[in-house]
């Protein structure tokens, strides 16, 4: 969009010279100076176009984070009304697509697998609502320097003793927020992790079949992780799956029936 604000303005002031050379021949300037006023209110149209997508585009993007500028987790409906907003700044059909996806229930999905799981960790919501703003707070600490990380360590403190009055054992409830939050996911971070898998079979094969992909399933999410800060563990367990072996073809030749039934009874 700003490429066309910027040849806009060239076309505006191209016109502009043509202006001035018609009035320096003596030649009747009022045709040349209605084309000279229609480039330049073309090119402030674009340009006010421009400014409002981009405050859009940063406030889209932030509704797509996971808290607000005050320190607190999103939830859906609010996340969903600052898109709203945003998307009614974005002007033009080149937008449609946007639009439509950001009005897609499976865009804010992240927000409302993260809620849970923390509802499921934290049950009571008052306890859960301070212990998730006092690891927002302490983030933000580990950001800052000099006089603003002396007053935000204060802040932390007091989050510290409230979280304390509410719940003698809190710090247990912190360290389960604390692994949720950490390990959170966004929906276009996990279809890219997949995607980076499938292309590199893609640029062997034309076709890759729904079966190839859960078996590639399969043996990626069975995969231990060798390294990093979820070592020796592999995604299904860290989704809390209890299998009776991590060795994805061991699980191929085990009885479907009775590996569900086992999967039941946990």
């Amino acid at each position: 969009m700003w490429n066309r604000v910027e040849r806009q303005i060239e076309a505006a002031v191209k016109a502009d010279a043509k202006l001035e050379q018609a009035k320096r021949r003596g030649q009747d300037p009022r045709g040349v100076a209605g084309h000279a006023g229609r480039a330049w209110r073309q090119a402030e149209r674009l340009f006010d176009e421009a400014v409002q997508a981009q405050e859009a585009v940063e406030q889209i993007t932030e509704a797509l984070g996971w808290f607000e500028a005050s320190g607190h987790l999103y939830g859906r409906e609010r996340a969903q009304a600052h898109l709203d907003e945003a998307s009614r700044k974005l002007q033009g059909e080149s937008w449609s697509k946007a639009k439509r996806m950001l009005k897609d229930a499976r865009t804010l999905r992240h927000l409302d697998r993260l809620h849970e799981q923390l509802r499921s960790a934290v049950p009571e919501p008052v306890l859960r609502e301070a212990l998730i703003h006092l690891w927002y707070l302490s983030r933000l600490l580990r950001q800052t320097e000099g006089e603003a990380h002396v007053r935000l360590q204060e802040v932390v403190v007091l989050e510290q003793v409230f979280c304390g009055r509410l719940c003698s054992d809190w710090r247990e409830g912190y360290l389960k927020v604390d692994e949720l939050l950490r390990q959170a996911v966004r929906a276009s971070s996990a279809v890219e992790g997949v995607n980076s898998v499938v292309r590199m079979h893609q640029g062997r094969h034309r076709h890759v079949s729904q079966e190839m992909l859960d078996l590639k399933r399969l043996y990626w999410n069975c995969r231990v992780f060798r390294e990093g800060k979820r070592k020796g563990r592999s995604p299904y367990e860290l989704l809390g799956l209890k299998l009776p072996t991590s060795d994805w073809w061991q699980l191929l030749q085990m009885n479907p029936k009775e590996l569900e039934q086992e999967l039941l009874t946990q």
